[in-house]
């Protein structure tokens, strides 16, 4: 019998060595995107958030926060290789502050935690085939961070990336690696079972799983989530925050017309003619934070009645098989998110946390941000805020790569009196200077250094 595009693009995966579960959840989401399944959610369908629980409302017995925490574990999503910003390894590897990286202040935060609570809390990477390796090796030098045997990182999946014409699983011989893809962060459910490591938590005593990205060093240990999580009894919990112009592309929670169910709708799940509605931080005032709560128990429950399935909503990803190459054959990404798995989950809750959960570096702008005045770290070593109101970063092109912003940003500015800062063409800051107010840096048309002092008007 003559094999189908699907039995070649599975076959690839076998002999890759990925998980059969994964394998069949691949399946699964292959099908329905022949099918024609967009995964579009309309307007009409859904009912704006608009009053989540709140964290500076949630009454929390100090007891109750240290026993939840007890049963937690952190789980922090790593695999990515931060290449928008020039980086050819894991991002966490990159240097945030005085010299440390993401995986050094995670694991302060975590060492932090333990102390104060008495807590083994867990602390464990979901790594890809490309950060695994740099990962491990750069936290052998905690040699305290592994608890109750447990490993230290799971490895996320791959799939292969299907051509948008022929459904075929494409070929690129130029660089056969570019044949793959993740298939996105919600992978990381059918990943913490295909591993073994779910039924190994609540093996060990573990409840519950704080989920987050590895570049926001906001979402750090907290027991008092911890405790309104066990207190409600829910499955799932979602942390959103408020809305401001600057957040309009993120993603955002909404109630499901049909059954009440909290759903997330992501921008490539709204219909052109409708971004107008998604983009409206006044109609949908809240954005999710992509910091998750999930019971490990509700999550192996789910497992053992819906097999590899979790019925997350599929994101159809259209790219090129060499994204630098727009003339490449275009391909589909079938990805999910895992914020995406609240609607699986009947009984799911949010809560709206202060915005010094959400702290992204998702380019230089953010890290000039972290490395500057705006934010102090504390012995917990999750970034505090400083001001009132973030300033606005606006770097051109020059600083986009990582060695081009080091080579330019010597001495980092204090932006602390800052409303704005705007640099347009080569500024090189090697000497102290003060930002005030909104200032603005015009191109001087070659290579030129910030004289020090005052930027901007006092």
């Amino acid at each position: 019998m003559a094999q189908t595009p699907l039995d070649r693009a599975q076959s690839r995966m076998r002999e890759r060595g990925i998980a059969e579960q994964a394998v069949e959840l691949f399946a699964h989401y292959y099908e329905q995107a022949r099918s024609g399944v967009t995964g579009i959610i309309r307007e009409d369908d859904i009912a704006p958030l608009q009053r989540p629980d709140l964290l500076i409302d949630a009454e929390v017995d100090p007891d109750a926060a240290g026993a939840a925490l007890a049963q937690t574990v952190l789980i922090k999503l790593n695999g990515g290789l931060g290449t928008s910003m020039g980086l050819d390894r894991a991002k966490s590897l990159l240097s945030v502050r005085d010299g440390k990286t993401f995986l050094d202040l995670q694991v302060e935060q975590v060492r932090y935690a333990r102390r104060t609570y008495g807590v083994r809390l867990p602390l464990i990477f979901m790594d890809s085939f490309r950060t695994s390796e740099d990962t491990l090796a750069f936290l052998a030098r905690y040699p305290d961070l592994a608890v109750d045997g447990l490993p230290l990182d799971f490895t996320q999946s791959a799939e292969p990336k299907i051509h948008a014409e022929t459904f075929e699983p494409v070929d690129w011989p130029a660089d056969p690696e570019l044949e793959w893809c993740p298939p996105g962060h919600g992978d990381v459910y059918i990943a913490l079972q295909s591993s073994g490591l779910l039924d190994r938590l609540l093996a060990a005593g573990y409840r519950y799983a704080s989920i987050a990205n590895g570049d926001n060093l906001g979402a750090g240990p907290n027991a008092t989530l911890a405790g309104w999580f066990a207190s409600t009894g829910a499955p799932y919990a979602a942390e959103v925050c408020v809305r401001t112009p600057n957040d309009r592309k993120g993603g955002h929670l909404a109630v499901r017309r049909s059954d009440g169910q909290l759903i997330l709708r992501d921008t490539a799940q709204t219909a052109p003619e409708e971004l107008h509605y998604f983009t409206d931080e006044h109609r949908h005032p809240y954005f999710h934070a992509n910091n998750l709560w999930i019971d490990l128990t509700a999550l192996a429950g789910r497992f053992a009645t819906h097999g590899a399935v979790l019925g997350l909503p599929l994101i159809l990803n259209r790219k090129t098989v060499d994204p630098a190459d727009p003339a490449s054959p275009p391909v589909l990404q079938l990805e999910t998110a895992m914020g995406a798995a609240i609607e699986v989950f009947p009984g799911a809750r949010a809560i709206a946390v202060g915005r010094d959960r959400f702290l992204p570096v998702k380019g230089t702008n953010e890290l000039l941000l972290l490395r500057s005045d705006v934010f102090s770290l504390g012995e917990d070593a999750i970034p505090k805020a400083t001001v009132a109101s973030q300033p606005r970063i606006d770097l051109d092109a020059h600083y986009k790569l990582i060695d081009d912003f080091e080579a330019r940003i010597r001495v980092v500015p204090s932006l602390a009196s800052a409303r704005s800062l705007t640099v347009r063409g080569d500024w090189t800051f090697d000497r102290p200077v003060t930002v005030f107010g909104d200032a603005v840096l015009d191109d001087p048309g070659t290579p030129a250094s910030v004289p020090e002092g005052v930027l901007g008007a006092e």
